[in-house]
């Protein structure tokens, strides 16, 4: 069985409206968040073995606040087709994936819509439904996947859990 995690970077700063979308880094909210769901994968021992991270600066920054709080090492690749991303442009990238866990931290709508598709008959309906209706920041969904990362298609895996921040008990104004 290999896991598939599906990471939406954390919140992004808006301050500089002279940056192009690329070059937006994270917010005071998202520096806080992303390190919390790190500890989140940690505390549920979801510990990814290999991160597709889009080469934005916010998923690059994300990544790294989240890797400071796993236990080990794990190498990323930063895959230019991950910026802005369709859900088959993922499906094609992680189809491509070498690992028992993989983390992929990316954007909407591409990620939401790849969680909806790739949710099969099995999947937690609880799950489906908060991935359907809404995919925030920092939002993560998980999926058990049976085939071997080449063959997964969309209605191919089983969504097993979507957490938010709120999920965690985290509101905006914790973060001032």
């Amino acid at each position: 069985m290999k896991h598939l995690l599906l990471l939406r970077h954390a919140k992004s700063s808006w301050d500089d409206p002279r940056l192009d979308d690329f070059d937006r880094p994270l917010g005071p909210r998202g520096l806080k968040m992303a390190p919390l769901m790190g500890c989140e994968l940690v505390r549920r021992g979801w510990l990814p073995d290999l991160a597709l991270v889009s080469p934005a600066l916010r998923t690059r920054e994300t990544w790294q606040l989240v890797a400071a709080e796993l236990p080990e090492h794990v190498p990323a690749e930063f895959a230019e087709t991950l910026y802005e991303a369709s859900a088959a442009t993922i499906l094609t990238r992680v189809r491509q994936a070498n690992a028992t866990t993989l983390i992929v931290i990316g954007h909407n709508p591409g990620l939401q819509h790849l969680a909806v598709r790739l949710a099969d008959a099995g999947s937690n309906a609880d799950a489906f439904k908060t991935v359907e209706a809404k995919f925030p920041t920092a939002a993560l969904a998980r999926f058990a996947v049976e085939a071997d990362w080449a063959d997964l298609a969309f209605d191919g895996a089983r969504l097993t859990h979507c957490i938010r921040p709120k999920d965690l008990g985290i509101r905006p104004k914790d973060f001032g």
